[in-house]
């Protein structure tokens, strides 16, 4: 049996495990780290990521996590001639409603650490100080938040949206990038400052002198310290440690097509329709749905924030639409099984703020890329991040759909816990110290959002 030894071991090689393992060289560069997933890495869950970035959230502690994890980012794109295709033409919230005070106390909340002003509001007497900005650059955007109630800018500015629109929320620290290159950069920059990595199942933990952890049928490692970076089996892992997590994995999917047509403009921020609705089926197949009791479901309100985005920069003919709506815990496997209606479903329901979307509806082309990972995540959807019940263990987990966009301040974040070393204000709430904290609790399941996208 080969039997191998290093003083970190960094288990699961998606975006997450690899920005754990590449700050903990980063930051302790002769510490001994090995990485080992079963397969190639960024190949499960953050092969399937929507590649999208936001600071906007219904909490400071989330904002400042994902505030760090962007200045990391910007760091690369800066260092790397943006290697990581990173842009920022924002987030896109909207509504048809003119009463958002729900909404406004949410941003409020979320930027309550910002500076003043972070929150300007555009009306028919100041849409002259709002602007779109014609370029990606992530340098050129503006920080804070824009919000609009004057209708005629709103359709000035976005004109492929439906003219229902009345208030819109432009989030400006947003936008997207390559997660795939974003993982690629950390891990060559591991292999080089002496990190290894191997592929092979964990099929067993124990504690003996560290840990020993069996890898395929015929390895075992030797460690001192255990991360547990397994994104959706994060709890078989901890099982083998004899410990639990309270995660949950649920299925979300999404859509990828080309826009032959050209209906949704290349400069169109990331848009988020909050508003629930009845998704726009005609008479006949309502009455075919409805006659369907596993498909009448579809016949009812839909819970609000699908959204839509160009892909594949100015010059791409993509784009890209999810909607999050599946709550069902699922156990993970490695090729979960999609369904076969979703293209349509988000489709339909994606066509309410777009309506040059319609002319898609059942003539989807057969190069439609159909997708979907797992959201981990703890009941109030905050990562957890830092030492596990066992000694000399951690995780890195819960990141259901913010794990690219978090990878690197998680990645930091958990360095630090497993280095003993100075931690952000925001370390104890997103580990389960949070837990012991009543009056966090409390605040955090009062907010009316959990930030799920």
């Amino acid at each position: 049996m080969n039997d191998q030894s290093c003083d970190v071991l960094v288990i699961g090689a998606g975006i997450v495990g690899i920005s754990t393992a590449h700050y903990l060289k980063k930051m302790s560069p002769g510490l001994d780290v090995t990485l080992v997933d079963s397969g190639p890495p960024m190949g499960l869950t953050s092969a399937q990521s929507g590649e999208n970035y936001r600071n906007w959230w219904p909490h400071p502690i989330m904002t400042a996590f994902t505030n760090r994890s962007i200045e990391l980012m910007e760091e690369i794109a800066n260092e790397t001639g943006n290697v990581i295709n990173l842009t920022r033409r924002g987030y896109s919230l909207v509504t048809r409603s003119d009463n958002t005070d729900d909404l406004m106390e949410e941003l409020a909340r979320g930027y309550a650490d910002a500076v003043e002003g972070s929150i300007r509001f555009h009306d028919r007497t100041s849409k002259e100080l709002y602007f779109l900005s014609e370029s990606a650059d992530w340098r050129l955007a503006p920080s804070g938040v824009d919000v609009i109630t004057d209708v005629d800018l709103i359709r000035n500015k976005f004109p492929s949206y439906d003219h229902t629109v009345c208030t819109l929320v432009h989030i400006r620290r947003a936008g997207s990038l390559s997660g795939q290159q974003l993982g690629q950069y950390m891990l060559e920059r591991f292999r080089e400052s002496g990190g290894k990595r191997i592929i092979g199942e964990v099929s067993e933990i124990t504690a003996s002198n560290g840990f020993r952890v069996r890898v395929g049928p015929h390895s075992e490692l030797g460690a001192e310290r255990v991360v547990n970076a397994a994104g959706p089996f994060v709890n078989e892992i901890a099982q083998m440690l004899g410990t639990q997590l309270p995660i949950k994995n649920t299925l979300q999917q999404k859509l990828a097509f080309e826009d032959k047509w050209g209906v949704i403009p290349r400069n169109m921020p990331f848009s988020i329709d909050l508003d629930s609705q009845l998704i726009d089926w005609s008479d006949e197949e309502l009455e075919l749905l409805g006659s369907a009791p596993e498909l009448k479901w579809l016949t009812e309100k839909m819970p609000g924030a699908i959204h839509c985005r160009p892909d594949g920069g100015d010059q791409g003919r993509w784009i890209k639409m999810g909607w999050a709506f599946n709550d069902t815990p699922t156990d993970a496997i490695r090729e979960p099984m999609l369904t076969p209606t979703f293209p349509e479903i988000v489709l339909r329901g994606a066509s309410r703020l777009n309506p040059g979307l319609k002319k898609y509806q059942g003539r989807l082309f057969r190069s439609a890329r159909h997708y979907g990972g797992y959201y981990t995540l703890t009941k109030e959807n905050w990562p957890l991040v830092g030492e596990m019940e066992i000694e000399n263990t951690f995780v890195v987990g819960a990141l259901s759909g913010f794990g690219t966009m978090s990878a690197c301040a998680a990645g930091e974040l958990c360095a630090s816990w497993v280095l003993g070393g100075e931690k952000p204000h925001y370390a104890s709430a997103l580990s389960f110290d949070r837990y012991n904290n009543q009056e966090l609790m409390a605040e955090m399941n009062a907010l009316s959002s959990k930030g799920i996208l």
